[in-house]
């Protein structure tokens, strides 16, 4: 009779993430980031930047090391002898991100402004933690939900991204340490870093007269954005030596490729189409090429079209796209220098700083026929 045969190995499970997790766990709770109680578990994922499996396994075994204690549907609650605040010092080196949507979404060269950011903070000693909350960007009076998150989320100083004026005159209100990364909303007076939007597109606008485009759409979010407010009072005064000549067609949309289409299709049927569209980002250039080309619009011999920023996609498309760049690594450097200046400080010098992109003259802009 023949022997039965042995079970076969378990298969090796992948726990090294998880311990690390714990590992940055169990460092945050030490170090007085994370008091009384952890945050929930999808804010901890975007703390870390690990997946809600990997972050359940890591939070068992901390509550299996008795880390913390979890009771019911309540937050996880940390056990007082393992919460030890580090001293002063050490608080002067937290920093906080702040965004509308997480970090997986953002547009690839933001990510890459963003790490490359990180990696230049990290080496100077400060850590730094990108937290993202709807609530604080879309309501209209953001006060309370910001206030009840920087609660939860202490930290010496912001940088805040896609901020709009709610948001900045609270954080101007309340003398809280911060840096825009983009542009301040009118009247709102706070340290910021961002490209030139202006100069960017008074450029635009420029190169397209010269090429005798007399219709040029200027396709943008409907949201107000200061940087996007800036850029078209760049194209207007560019134009505005030849306004009896030369018209600029606003194309507002609400970021959703359907409506990008339908504003494109609107201004198509129109007496006076543009020849020339200027599109603010790069995200919604390839839904304009695309549109335009399904209706019969070939670039650039029947149209133009040039991306105000840049995002390493555009590299791939035929024909490349006429575009304006900034070095996501000198951009990080100059983020990093003017954050370092008003933690270390309380002030910025400059407070506001502009960068002027580089110009990138591509194929898809031709002479208007």
């Amino acid at each position: 009779m023949k022997s039965e045969a042995p079970p076969p190995p378990k298969l090796p499970k992948r726990r090294f993430l998880v311990v690390q997790t714990v590992e940055s766990l169990c460092e945050g709770i030490q170090n007085g980031f994370w008091q009384n109680h952890l945050p929930s578990e999808r804010d901890l994922c975007e703390h870390l930047q690990v997946s809600r499996r990997t972050m359940r396994s890591a939070l068992e075994e901390l509550e299996r090391k008795g880390w913390i204690v979890t009771a019911g549907q309540q937050k996880r609650r940390i056990k007082p002898s393992r919460s030890r605040a580090r001293d002063a010092g050490a608080m002067k080196k937290r920093i906080g991100v702040l965004m509308p949507s997480s970090l997986l979404t953002v547009p690839s060269r933001l990510a890459f402004v963003l790490d490359s950011l990180r990696n230049r903070l990290a080496a100077d000693g400060y850590a730094v933690h990108f937290h993202f909350n709807a609530a604080c960007y879309h309501a209209r009076a953001p006060g309370k939900a910001l206030t009840a998150f920087l609660a939860d989320h202490p930290a010496t100083g912001w940088i805040l991204l896609r901020s709009r004026e709610p948001m900045q005159r609270w954080f101007r209100d309340k003398r809280i340490p911060c840096l825009i990364l983009g542009s301040c909303a009118a009247g709102i007076d706070l340290p910021s870093v961002d490209t030139d939007y202006y100069a960017t597109s008074h450029h635009a606008g420029g190169m397209l007269m010269r090429k005798g485009h007399r219709r040029i759409a200027f396709v943008v979010l409907d949201r107000n954005y200061p940087g996007d407010v800036a850029s078209e009072q760049g194209l207007m005064d560019a134009i505005a030596p030849r306004k009896e000549m030369v018209t600029l067609i606003p194309l507002r949309h609400d970021g959703s490729t359907e409506n990008v289409c339908a504003v494109i299709d609107k201004a198509l049927r129109s007496p006076a189409p543009p020849t020339a569209y200027v599109v603010c980002n790069a995200a919604q250039v390839l839904t304009v090429m695309m549109h335009l080309l399904r209706r019969g619009r070939r670039i650039p011999e029947d149209v133009s079209v040039v991306s105000r920023d840049n995002d390493p996609i555009l590299e791939t498309i035929v024909p490349p796209v006429a575009r304006y760049d900034i070095q996501a690594d000198k951009l990080a450097g100059a983020i990093c220098a003017s954050f370092r200046q008003i933690v270390d400080t309380g002030t910025a010098s400059p407070k506001t700083l502009r960068l002027t992109p580089t110009y990138a003259p591509w194929e898809s802009v031709g002479v208007c026929r």
